[in-house]
């Protein structure tokens, strides 16, 4: 028999962003209706008067670059003002799009869409840790991910794969066919310069985004499928690669390798871009890519470890509607698993940090100086370091040292607004049917209201989703 207490504090915390005073009790008798009725409408965008656009930012970098290419050019050494420039451009850009996503975190009245965006972000990783992708990750959310959360999955996958971070974070901007028109002019003019294919973005639309490590690619496909997004690019007004507008998508002919390519047993015929869309079609649309995203969802949403019934459902539910995501969605909410279990996930740092923020109800203009907690706590915002994404099973988040931190990092929330936090109160509203006994009598004995709301951000029910 369902427990609404217990499905409101799971519907709150595991699939939304953790629970701010009053949500549990707008959840109320029915925590599966709250999900659904988040699904209405188009995707929530991020507000923020100083967020650009991709375009414009690559625009300004990519002129600092002519400066630096210029500098090198008249053998003058200030090149380091040059970068020094390139950094003074990103950061700013990189604060303002953090402190906007923050804002929504702890302001949203859809927090499972919010919830649903991150998950989405970390599946189509890009990583700040490289420096092209610094002042670009925070744009390639709100241009590629949010206005597609709600939509389909082959739109979202073009949307990532055509963005201009992704592009950069996995090299294929300058990836150029061997036999493309720009290849066999260079031949013909004798230039030692070789071009060739880049396969990091072919490999990991295939390992990581749709069909999964075990889905039945071979090195071949790698191979072909590299060569069909070959031309792929970004505009630029100057050097080898000039045309387009600049910092957009942008797909070149020139560096494309002509011909028909066989990916996973099918012949695509040349057709130009066209061809790069029909491969990534057919790949939304492949058995293993189902299995793999509900794999995803599944393991986000529900347990590490999750039931075979469960992934099987989701995968059905991709397949059958062709990767819409409100279908999916829909039937993850709808699944016994998803509330057979309460307190099934250890949060990561960022939802830590998140739920604790939002459960405390700080106003919208601590987002800017909640920043620097990510990364305190080891999951510095847009920085996964790989294109595998942040890692998604407890055993990666709640080693010894991992859980002092978020100790010492709560003691020290609990000592600044303890005297202004009812920690007794906060905590059914919190943590609702979820809460054990001993949080309950361990808050009602703590020797002063700082402790006792250390006590309930460090709860062991409060660690997990």
């Amino acid at each position: 028999m369902d427990d609404p207490a217990l499905n409101a504090a799971i519907a709150a915390n595991r699939f939304g962003l953790g629970a701010r005073p009053g949500e549990l009790a707008r959840a109320g008798a029915d925590a599966r209706g709250w999900l659904s009725a988040q699904l209405a409408g188009d995707a929530p965008q991020l507000r923020g008067t100083n967020l650009r656009a991709s375009a414009d930012i690559l625009s300004q970098a990519l002129e600092l670059r002519r400066e630096r290419r210029d500098a090198r050019a008249e053998a003058v050494a200030p090149n380091a003002a040059v970068v020094m420039k390139v950094a003074q451009l990103y950061r700013p850009i990189y604060i303002d799009e953090t402190t906007a996503r923050i804002g929504e975190a702890l302001t949203t009245e859809r927090p499972f869409i919010e919830h649903l965006t991150y998950f989405w972000t970390n599946h189509f990783a890009v990583s700040v840790d490289k420096v092209a992708v610094f002042g670009l990750a925070g744009s390639f959310e709100r241009e590629a991910i949010r206005p597609h959360v709600l939509g389909n999955f082959t739109e979202l996958l073009l949307a990532s794969t055509q963005h201009p971070a992704m592009l950069l974070y996995l090299d294929n901007q300058t990836s150029i066919g061997p036999n493309s028109q720009l290849a066999l002019g260079a031949a013909r003019r004798g230039g030692e310069r070789r071009f060739g294919i880049n396969e990091n973005l072919a490999r990991e639309i295939l390992e990581l985004q749709t069909l999964g490590v075990s889905g039945g690619y071979t090195q071949a496909d790698v191979t072909s499928f590299a060569k069909v997004i070959t031309g792929w690019s970004i505009g630029a007004n100057f050097g080898r690669f000039a045309g387009g507008t600049p910092g957009q998508f942008v797909f070149r002919e020139q560096m494309h390798e002509p011909g028909a390519q066989s990916v996973l047993g099918k012949r695509y015929a040349e057709g130009g871009m066209e061809q790069g869309v029909a491969v990534l079609r057919d790949l939304v649309q492949h058995s293993a890519t189902a299995q793999f995203v509900a794999t995803k969802l599944a393991r986000h949403f529900i347990a590490d470890e999750p039931p075979r019934t469960a992934v099987d459902a989701l995968a059905r539910a991709f397949h059958d509607s062709r990767g819409d995501l409100p279908t999916v969605y829909r039937a993850l909410i709808g699944l016994k698993e998803s509330w057979a279990q309460a307190l099934a996930k250890f949060k990561t740092p960022g939802e830590y940090i998140i739920s604790s923020l939002r459960g405390l109800d700080v106003p919208v203009q601590y987002a800017d100086k909640a920043r620097a907690s990510f990364a305190l706590l080891g999951q510095r915002i847009y920085s996964p370091g790989s294109p595998a994404g942040w890692p998604d099973r407890s055993a990666d988040w709640d080693g010894a040292s991992a859980i002092m931190k978020r100790i010492e990092w709560a003691d020290a929330l609990g000592q600044k607004l303890g005297a202004h936090r009812d920690a007794a109160q906060l905590a059914p509203q919190w943590l609702g049917g979820a809460m054990s006994a001993p949080t309950h009598t361990s808050i009602a004995r703590a020797a002063s209201a700082s402790q006792a709301l250390t006590l309930l951000l460090t709860a062991p029910e409060f660690m997990r989703r």
